[in-house]
């Protein structure tokens, strides 16, 4: 698909010489100011215990994180206005903060996969990363990038376990971040991704995008904001698409690693601050492969 090709050569070439605007965060919530880069648990769920639930990592633009349990759900955190903040707000800034311009968890994930996360297809219907022998997360940050992991190994998945390591990327000055997913093994899977969607949001489909826009039902924010999400893909990598009431989701073909790009935008931006705005911009990034 020529438009990942575009935006990793943006990212690699135009920006190489720019200064770092991302950043990671993993910490556990018994000690806050130890960041970790990595952590394993043989359950395979440590969502109560880490700092957001799970690894994060950000640039200028936005927040991202991986639920760490079951789920392997992709959140995310919107921003007001250019800059870091998660070494600070920890992804939960105070309302006062809020009201200061720092941004906000307006995103709602709950069951779903959220924005883009990953669940697999067993032929009748997307199951969960789960159980798992372990499941371990890295943050690590180099370049211009920031990188979050998520490994989930032992998956039973039609008579056989699979190891599953789903990757997020962001780059400093572009607002998409690229997920890629890998089965780490010798027969390929099919993967599920996707991203959810709320009552009265607005959801538009084509052929290699998805975009919602709206209100999330989130209680954790100083305010209720309009939020923009979408997910870029290449439909050839896809067979089929369903729809469960919460989530657009799209399935695989088999494959031995899949990926796609994730982007967001929120009404409190400068200037992506409608769906009008923000359609525009999923429709240019997409241009830039003709």
């Amino acid at each position: 698909m020529k438009y990942l090709f575009f935006v990793f050569f943006l990212a690699n070439s135009i920006l190489i010489t720019a200064q770092n605007q991302t950043d990671i965060s993993l910490f556990l919530k018994t000690d806050s100011s130890k960041y970790l880069s990595e952590v394993s648990s043989e359950d395979g769920d440590l969502f109560s215990r880490l700092g957001h639930h799970g690894p994060a990592v950000e640039n200028e633009w936005l927040g991202f994180r991986f639920y760490f349990d079951k789920r392997v759900a992709i959140d995310v955190y919107s921003k007001q206005k250019p800059g870091l903040e998660l070494k600070k707000a920890k992804w939960y800034p105070t309302p006062a903060q809020q009201k200061e311009g720092w941004g906000a968890d307006y995103y709602k994930a709950g069951n779903t996969v959220g924005l883009g996360g990953i669940r697999l297809w067993n032929g009748e219907k997307a199951i969960f990363l789960n159980p798992v022998a372990k499941r371990t997360a890295k943050v690590t940050k180099e370049g211009i990038t920031s990188c979050m992991e998520l490994l989930s190994e032992d998956i039973p998945y039609k008579g056989r376990k699979v190891d599953i390591l789903v990757r997020l990327t962001v780059f400093s000055g572009v607002r998409e971040a690229k997920v890629e997913v890998f089965v780490l093994c010798d027969e390929p899977v099919q993967f599920v991704t996707g991203i959810n969607y709320h009552p009265g949001q607005t959801v538009k489909i084509a052929d290699n995008y998805i975009i919602t826009w709206g209100l999330h039902p989130e209680d954790v924010a100083a305010d209720k904001v309009e939020i923009g999400a979408a997910i870029l893909f290449d439909p050839e990598k896809f067979e089929n698409s369903l729809d469960d009431g919460n989530q657009k989701l799209l399935i695989s073909n088999p494959a031995k690693k899949l990926e796609y790009w994730i982007t967001s935008a929120s009404e409190k931006e400068q200037e992506i601050n409608s769906l009008m705005k923000f359609e525009r911009l999923i429709k240019d990034l997409i241009h830039q492969e003709n």
